[in-house]
């Protein structure tokens, strides 16, 4: 057996029985003597206090139920012993030794603990609370905290007692020194400008200051009976996280991140990015969506295979094949897979959705569930039961990265981007099972999801039987694969159809392409904001088309038309009218769809040349476009390059914020200004950032000669000049 993440004796896990549908506690226990090993799983009723001690030898643990007389105890169940094949995350993980997710004392009520500091919002953001350890044991801390009042409870008192019974968030972490690492990377002479040069170069930096190892000094050693308590998986070997808010690893931040890890020639992190996934699907059976105990009820886009694949194809180490592949995604056919009949051809698919088994809100964002369930202003009270189901809906939409409305299907909806990564992956395995399972999945895809008018890949609505209509950037994940629909074969017309969308935002706004054209929602998926995964597989999408199909020229609209007339009919499903807007702001694309006089080609989106195919003009203002979004908005925020980019002054970085900033590298981006990060969502725009500067290193290798030093919008406009290059 391989050795565990980390020192993790007691892993807690609500779930029901699958007979009584009955509570039950899930414990997966570790012994102390070995670092760690698994040594097995038990499933017991909870009453008033769980104590327990690991077994002694390699199939059982024993752990003891004590009774109390409080009036809230449920009888849980009937007493069973599971092996650790078995257990499998569920509805609520209770972290902190059922300390915060629930109260120690019966499953229900909440975690007054966790409640009570949300609603008090003593942390702006509320990931911040359940990533602080406590310094004293759960017991100490539990019984510190019944002594207050709560109906006379002040905010004062709760910040003395968060002070004096936690520590501070990202303790258990600690910065990792990257060995031998190259300041100048190969890739870098692919990108000839001497400014485009440099940043990238700059960017190139930032993997040392996000690189992190466990600080085993600050882990606790006993989740139960410890003299402290927290929430981090304690990982074995360096990763990288993606910054800010995010301190620990993540599940598919860390593909992109590792597409720039690869060009950064950072081999040694990328395989032990790789170990610590393996090591997590050894302790849990799947690869959790982060590196804490609260997020080990779901996973995110399943990219393992993925990055085994794009690691052994860059450096021909295959000694990590002999270990990784045996571990693939079993975890999503065995969970998150369900027959489908198909009511186009009346033939059945197995395929994935993302479905969280949650009836509480997500200790991460506690406040912002709990309030999307009951805030009077999102209109009539729901039910228990409509609350306890809408906390689904919200933890599997953080299993694909999109949580936060009321009205969301997720758990009845088949998506593109799942299934289309499932396929990649059962491709790759190669065996003649996992292609017969790729075959089957790719062929539900083009049947459920492909519309052969509209040109586009929908989602599959369980719940209405039928495609959506809702068009977003997920309907380029399956030719990204290589799942290439004939009517796309079938014409270069039809296969720019397909990218039409793209075609018409390199035209109609500043920005890169959004996952939707969707304004009002203010979730951060929606328009305006726009995300550096999928520009990457825009890219991808675009390079993975036959040459045969790519060599006639951008069409261009017919007269008084704009390029959303090339669209589609239908494709978007919202009329021109309701697009979003694009403010006028120093140089930008036209407000009509037309294309730019700048260089021949649409505002900054670098140069045209001779006999240039459509699909090399979309992918080279698509890359421009990316690089200027994270060169203008990292300028805009007080990046500089001595000689090459001076600093703004302090009277324009004010604007932004930035006066004792050196230039962020945002999370996401607005598709309406390159010079801005995007917004909305349920925590405020993060800067570091992991996946961006893997995609920036990617587009730079790739795209390098095709870069072009952007036109940035000058911060505050003068009279008669609207913007300025980025080097002036």
């Amino acid at each position: 057996m391989r050795g565990r993440t980390g020192r993790l004796p007691y892993v807690l896990i609500i779930s029901k029985d699958p007979v009584a549908d009955e509570p039950l506690i899930a414990v997966t226990a570790t012994t102390a003597d070995d670092g760690g090993t698994q040594v097995g799983s038990t499933r017991f009723p909870l009453t008033t206090r769980l104590g327990g001690t690991t077994g002694t030898d390699d199939e059982t643990a024993n752990f003891v139920e004590t009774s109390g007389s409080d009036s809230n105890d449920l009888d849980l169940g009937a007493y069973d012993t599971l092996t650790p094949s078995t257990i499998t995350p569920s509805s609520t993980v209770v972290h902190w030794s059922n300390l915060l997710s629930w109260r120690g004392q019966s499953i229900r009520p909440p975690s007054s603990v966790l409640q009570t500091v949300n609603i008090a919002q003593l942390y702006s953001d509320p990931k911040t609370f359940v990533d602080k350890p406590t310094s004293k044991s759960a017991q100490q801390v539990l019984a510190d905290f019944t002594t207050f009042n709560l109906t006379t409870v002040t905010e004062g008192d709760l910040v003395n007692f968060v002070d004096n019974d936690f520590l501070g968030e990202g303790l258990e972490l600690e910065a990792a020194v990257l060995t031998n690492f190259n300041t100048n990377p190969a890739f870098l002479s692919n990108v000839t400008d001497p400014l485009l040069n440099a940043f990238p170069q700059i960017v190139d930096g930032y993997w040392t200051q996000l690189a992190r190892n466990t600080n085993q000094s600050a882990i606790c050693d006993d989740y139960t009976n410890g003299e402290c308590e927290g929430t981090l998986i304690p990982l074995n070997h360096t990763f990288i996280v993606p910054g800010g808010r995010f301190r620990e690893q993540y599940y598919w931040d860390s593909y992109w991140i590792i597409q720039g890890l690869l060009k950064s020639e950072l081999y040694s992190i990328v395989n032990a990015t790789l170990q610590n996934f393996m090591d997590e699907i050894d302790d849990f059976g799947f690869i959790p969506n982060g590196g804490r105990t609260y997020y080990l009820d779901r996973s995110q886009p399943p990219l393992f295979v993925n990055i085994v694949y794009d690691c052994v194809t860059v450096t021909n180490d295959t000694s990590v094949l002999q270990y990784a592949l045996p571990l693939a995604e079993a975890w999503w056919a065995n969970n998150r897979t369900i027959e489908v009949t198909s009511p186009y051809t009346n033939q059945s698919y197995m395929l994935a959705r993302y479905s969280v088994n949650n009836t509480a809100p997500r200790p991460e964002p506690y406040i912002t569930d709990y309030l999307i369930a009951n805030d009077p202003a999102n209109g009539t009270p729901l039910t228990q039961q409509e609350a306890e189901a809408l906390y689904g809906e919200l933890a599997s939409g953080a299993e694909f990265g999109d949580p936060g409305l009321r009205t969301y299907n997720v758990q009845n909806t088949i998506p593109i981007c799942l299934n289309s990564i499932l396929c990649e992956c059962m491709n790759i395995l190669t065996s003649a099972a996992h292609l017969q399972t790729a075959a089957n999945i790719c062929a539900g895809i083009l049947d459920l999801m492909w519309d052969t008018s509209k040109l586009a890949f929908y989602d599959f609505n369980l719940t209405s039987n039928a495609r959506n209509s809702f068009f977003s950037a997920a309907t380029y994940y399956p030719v990204w694969v290589g799942i290439i629909p004939d009517e796309v074969l079938s014409s270069q017309s039809n296969a720019f159809g397909y990218f039409a969308a793209v075609n018409l935002v390199m035209n109609k706004y500043n920005g890169t392409v959004p996952t939707t054209f969707v304004d009002w929602t203010g979730q951060q998926w929606d328009a305006p904001n726009t995300w550096a995964p999928h520009q990457y597989i825009i890219l991808e999408a675009l390079n993975a088309l036959p040459a045969n199909l790519t060599t006639n020229p951008l069409p261009t609209p017919g007269s008084g038309q704009s390029t959303y007339a090339l669209v589609p009919s239908g494709q978007l499903n919202l009329t021109e009218s309701q697009l979003p807007g694009q403010p006028l702001r120093g140089a930008q694309a036209s407000q009509n769809g037309r294309t730019s006089t700048l260089n021949g080609t649409v505002v900054n989106g670098g140069n045209s040349s001779l006999g240039e195919g459509w699909a090399t003009t979309l992918g080279r203002e698509v890359a421009n476009r990316y690089f200027t979004s994270a060169l203008c908005s990292w300028h805009a925020t007080g990046g500089s390059i001595p000689g090459l980019l001076p600093r703004l002054p302090n009277s324009e970085l004010n604007l932004t914020g930035s006066v004792n900033n050196t230039g962020n590298m945002y999370e996401k981006f607005s598709m309406l200004n390159v010079d801005s990060s995007g917004s909305g969502g349920e925590y405020t725009v993060q800067a570091g950032f992991g996946w961006t500067n893997g995609v920036l290193l990617w587009v730079a290798a790739n795209y390098g000669q095709l870069l072009v030093v952007p036109v940035c919008p000058a911060l505050v406009p003068s009279a008669g000049s609207a913007s300025s290059g980025a080097a002036a």
